[in-house]
């Protein structure tokens, strides 16, 4: 691949190339042994620019120099890049077309960080830098997973003459700025056939399954500042705004689905105790299976968010600032891409590995073994999430499929220092290569039958029923470009 070893961001820093070995399991098929060699010829590339983007630990909408090396790297590979889309300087669609015709496939590349999760390559606690962001979610491997693959996939297009367009979506600020539900409201994925993504996980997984819906809104109260002590009648405070708010809908728990998950913070409750605060915020978010059940469950925050204004003479106002849909897994997608990661496998640890492993499990309250990680897990339907994802609202417009690798050591929790430990070393730079794979193989097999893309759009179709049309629960709000500034 002549442009990629010319990536001149990466060359000073290139150990030799990896040795590519036969894959037991797709032995006698060329055309997938192939795109496996594609990715372990120049696995260390990879590896630099996932170490590279776990360095730069980027928040939500600021990862400039994380989305820059994914373009750099795509466009040195013979794609064209659009960038800011969706009106998110961060955001790109890098695209290859060979041919004419063909299905179009997207692939999906996250790269945001998380605050506060600051942390090295080691098996102890200890923060690179106070209170500065970490990749606690394994986005740094993510978007180099996903661009791995487009590349190979480029390749296998070249290799076999095949029509057909690879759209690979740069999405910055899925946690919590949701931005590829704007690019879903903007129409960036109509006409993709289907759409390919995975995630950083503990153990291998490919089977299909839901999430929660979720909705995330900034309540701001403004109330009149005087002396707390000298004058406390003279003032009206936010804060009693705010917290008048939180205690009525801890009082609301009681009264809704026991799958609902409402979870807040105070961002901001006054300067000085002896000031009665003018201004107070609290970030809430209502999670459930049921993107209808959010909304009714949001309505009611809304209701008692006026009512503690009302109560305590403040006033107040409310910011949507994301809210994605719930997955619709699609099972004709799945059992594909299912058997492409029992081909490629697990995560098998060196012995070095496996010490730095252990080491970590001494910190997870009840840590599974360790053969975890070079499992598969075995099929299922009907499996749920207790999370949420911004991929959700794509689930309803592209028949879309996903898998986890084991990127983390068994039983290390997402949002974890241990996560953002292993996602800095070779442990998650395995999975990230296995993720990668089973991404490039799917495509293939999806590019050879697009009678199975049909039969994906046909379950799509029955699963959301007649009439359905997409709505984004944001409204026709601008992407929130400063949720993260001063985090």
């Amino acid at each position: 691949m002549r442009n990629l070893l010319t990536f001149v961001l990466l060359i000073a820093f290139l150990p030799a190339t990896a040795q590519t070995e036969i894959n037991p399991k797709v032995k006698g098929d060329k055309d997938k042994q192939f795109i496996l060699n594609e990715i372990d010829k120049h696995a260390a590339v990879y590896k630099k620019v996932s170490r590279d983007i776990w360095g730069y630990a980027e928040l939500g909408f600021n990862e400039t120099k994380s989305t820059t090396e994914l373009q750099e790297l795509l466009k040195g590979n013979g794609f064209t890049i659009e960038t800011g889309v969706s009106n998110m300087p961060t955001a790109f669609v890098a695209t290859y077309s060979y041919g004419t015709g063909g299905p179009t496939l997207g692939l999906l590349a996250e790269f945001d960080a998380l605050p506060g999760l600051s942390q090295d390559s080691t098996f102890t606690k200890k923060p690179i830098i106070d209170g500065a962001g970490g990749h606690a979610c394994g986005h740094n491997l993510f978007g180099t997973a996903s661009s791995a693959a487009a590349i190979a996939l480029r390749e296998w297009l070249i290799k076999n003459k095949k029509a057909g367009t690879i759209k690979l979506y740069g999405t910055p600020a899925e946690e919590g700025g949701s931005a590829k539900v704007y690019m879903v409201r903007d129409g960036l994925f109509n006409g993709v056939d289907a759409v390919l993504h995975w995630h950083p996980s503990s153990a291998n997984d490919a089977s299909p399954s839901s999430c929660l819906s979720i909705k995330q809104t900034m309540f701001r109260f403004y109330g009149r500042a005087a002396h707390a002590a000298a004058a406390p009648d003279a003032g009206r405070s936010a804060l009693d705004g705010v917290e008048s708010m939180n205690y009525m809908v801890n009082m609301m728990r009681e009264h809704v689905p026991q799958d609902a998950r409402i979870h807040y913070i105070i961002n901001k409750g006054g300067l000085a105790a002896n000031v009665v605060p003018d201004f107070a915020e609290v970030e809430y978010m209502v999670r459930h299976p049921d993107a209808r059940v959010v909304e009714e469950i949001w309505n009611r925050i809304v209701k008692a968010s006026e009512g503690a204004a009302a109560g305590t003479e403040t006033t107040t106002k409310y910011e949507v600032v994301s809210g994605s849909y719930n997955l619709v897994p699609n099972v004709t997608l799945a059992k594909v891409m299912y058997s492409n990661l029992v081909k490629v496998g697990g995560v098998i640890y060196t012995p070095e590995e496996t010490a730095f492993a252990k080491e970590i499990q001494k910190t997870i309250p009840r840590a599974p073994d360790l053969s975890q990680a070079a499992e598969v897990q075995p099929f299922k339907t009907g499996g749920f999430f207790p999370a949420s994802t911004d991929v959700g609202d794509i689930t309803w417009v592209v028949p879309t499929v996903g898998l986890g690798t084991a990127t983390w050591v068994p039983g290390a929790p997402a949002h974890s220092w241990q996560a953002v430990a292993t996602g800095g070393m070779s442990i998650g730079q395995k999975a990230m290569l296995n993720a990668a794979k089973t991404l490039a193989l799917t495509g293939a097999d999806l590019f050879n039958n697009p009678a199975l893309l049909q039969q994906a759009k046909d379950e799509l179709s029955k699963t959301l029923g007649p009439g359905f049309t997409y709505k984004s629960m944001i409204g026709d709000r601008k992407p929130p470009l400063d949720f993260r500034k001063g985090k």
